[in-house]
């Protein structure tokens, strides 16, 4: 790990901006001007270096984070389901399932900040290895109280990771080329959360094997395999990217960490450096850097937005199978698991397909959020209140709808977030926001756990109305976080985005209202923008 002297990556085209003639911007390329597809092919080896090692990372930790929900259901017809073998009560389950996101809210900025001062891959990489050391040390829960501690240390360890992600990407893109990326390997929830419930089921048909019972297992080879993962980590995922020429410092105590090998070199280093500099302006940050994230307003509105979206996806994560259960109370823990993967195929379809037509219209975030949200709220409504006692599968199909409808919101929240901090603030305005965003977004997530389903037993009474009051209550903040993401659409028109730091952003390179191309790179946005070469070329 280290920590560089300040260091200011100013764009050659950056002096531009500060040239008029007339009222109009003056178009004075400086430097070397590359074509479109060889640009293209700089960020494709990135993508082929960051992605599947994000995507593995996050599906690893999503595994071990969410498998708890899984354990309510596992075996429980020979009585070695979590709550029989802990002899836990509903609501010792959901105290432990909020806890972790208690530590979560309370870590993620502090994780994040600390990650802008060292290596980020190796950051990530500490993260990882600690998720899967805590998730094994889980196989040996005995009662309550060791739920609990092993959920708050797993809070504390994971902070950090979700918004530090968004922060890694952008050191190596663009804020406008991070939402695809964002939920490309945000994808890695989805099948993670369809993995882990086929794979549950035979994980139920080691019950009894070497004196563990199903969960046990689950718990334990996950969390081994988290710990080879995040140790690979610290080889595979690259260090932030240098100015060409540039060295790392590697005295001292840093001659003890691995050394990943360059994202890019030679000539594509050099691309890319020229085409980052647009956007990213990198020095060392102060307490003063900070507070102005912190009371920057536009914070609120995002988190708001995650707050609900995030709620709904954890409380479906965790009750899931909990809520198929209600539905059908005949299935079995092996019907569960395997009904429960589909809900998390349709997340991942649904982030397939809008994730790379909203960066191609990334002045429309707010759009391609709120119709998503709106058919979490239709499909809530239909789990509600269709189906019959002689055919509940109507209301299974509503759950179908939800996932797809929480499949793009959380990468376009996320992705909103570092487009409108990265050219305000700089490097500490992605990782503060998008902390803040995550962190006490996650409120909404100790909201679902803890407040509704197995934790609200009034609403857990078995019945044609089980559970229909917390999915009113997902329903409600779900319409906040609509509101919300109309609120941030006008006051951006209204107040607007202005730089701070007079940096460049890449989502803002034609300045709005004027038409007036700034530089060759503004011509690229401009040329990538709309449908044309949406999948295989970018």
């Amino acid at each position: 790990m280290e920590e560089t002297g300040p260091i200011e990556l100013v764009s050659p085209y950056a002096a531009d901006l500060e040239s008029k003639h007339n009222g109009a911007f003056e178009d004075r390329e400086m430097g070397a001007e590359y074509d479109i597809a060889r640009i293209e092919r700089v960020y494709r080896k990135l993508d082929r270096r960051i992605i599947p090692a994000f995507w593995v990372l996050y599906f690893t930790c999503s595994a071990i984070r969410s498998n708890v929900g899984l354990s309510q259901t596992m075996n429980e017809a020979q009585g070695h389901d979590l709550a029989q073998e802990l002899h836990l009560t509903p609501k010792q389950i959901s105290t432990g399932l909020a806890l972790f996101y208690v530590c979560y809210v309370l870590f993620d900025l502090p994780s994040n900040l600390v990650m802008t001062r060292l290596s980020p891959h190796v950051w990530m990489s500490r993260i990882v290895i600690a998720v899967g050391i805590i998730g094994a040390c889980m196989a040996a829960i005995k009662a309550a109280w060791s739920l609990y501690l092993t959920r708050l240390l797993l809070g504390i360890v994971i902070a950090g990771m979700w918004p530090g992600m968004a922060y890694y990407l952008t050191l190596f893109y663009p804020p406008s080329r991070t939402g695809k990326r964002i939920g490309f390997y945000f994808t890695a929830a989805q099948v993670s959360a369809s993995v882990v419930g086929l794979v549950s089921a035979g994980f139920q048909e080691m019950d009894g094997l070497g004196g563990l019972v199903g969960f046990q297992w689950m718990f334990l080879l996950y969390g081994l395999v988290g710990i080879l993962v995040g140790i690979s980590l610290l080889w595979w995922l690259p260090d932030r990217p240098l100015a060409p020429g540039e060295t790392r410092n590697r005295a001292g105590w840093r001659k003890w960490i691995p050394q990943s090998r360059p994202a890019l070199e030679g000539e594509d280093a050099q691309i890319h450096y020229a085409d980052l500099t647009r956007v990213y302006n990198r020095h060392a940050w102060t307490l003063k850097d900070l507070w102005h994230v912190l009371i920057d307003w536009r914070v609120w509105p995002l988190m708001v937005m995650y707050f609900g979206v995030v709620g709904v996806g954890i409380g479906v994560q965790n009750y899931g199978t909990v809520i198929i259960q209600g539905i059908n109370p005949n299935l079995s823990g092996v019907d569960l698991s395997l009904l429960f993967a589909p809900i998390w195929v349709m997340d991942l379809i649904a982030i397939l397909l809008v994730t790379p037509i909203s960066d191609r219209f990334h002045h429309h975030r707010a759009l391609f959020f709120s119709v998503p949200v709106l058919l979490q709220i239709a499909g809530l409504l239909i789990t509600t209140y269709a189906g019959s006692e002689s055919n509940p599968w109507p209301r299974y199909g509503g759950l179908l709808i939800v996932g797809f409808g929480l499949g793009p919101t959380v990468p376009i929240t996320m992705t909103w977030t570092n487009e409108i901090f990265q050219p305000r603030h700089g490097e500490v305005g992605v990782a503060a926001a998008s902390a803040l965003v995550s962190g006490l977004g996650n409120l909404g997530s100790i909201l679902t756990t803890y407040a509704l389903y197995t934790g609200w037993p009034a609403d857990s009474v078995p019945g044609p109305s089980q559970y229909r009051k917390s999915n009113l209550v997902m329903i409600g903040i779900l319409c906040l976080s609509i509101l919300s993401a109309v609120c941030m659409t006008v006051l951006l028109r209204v107040v607007g985005n202005g730089s701070r730091a007079k940096q460049i952003s890449s989502g803002s390179s034609t300045m709005e209202g004027e038409g007036v191309i700034v530089d060759g790179a503004a011509r690229r946005d401009l040329q990538e923008r709309g449908l044309g070469r949406l999948w295989f070329r970018r």
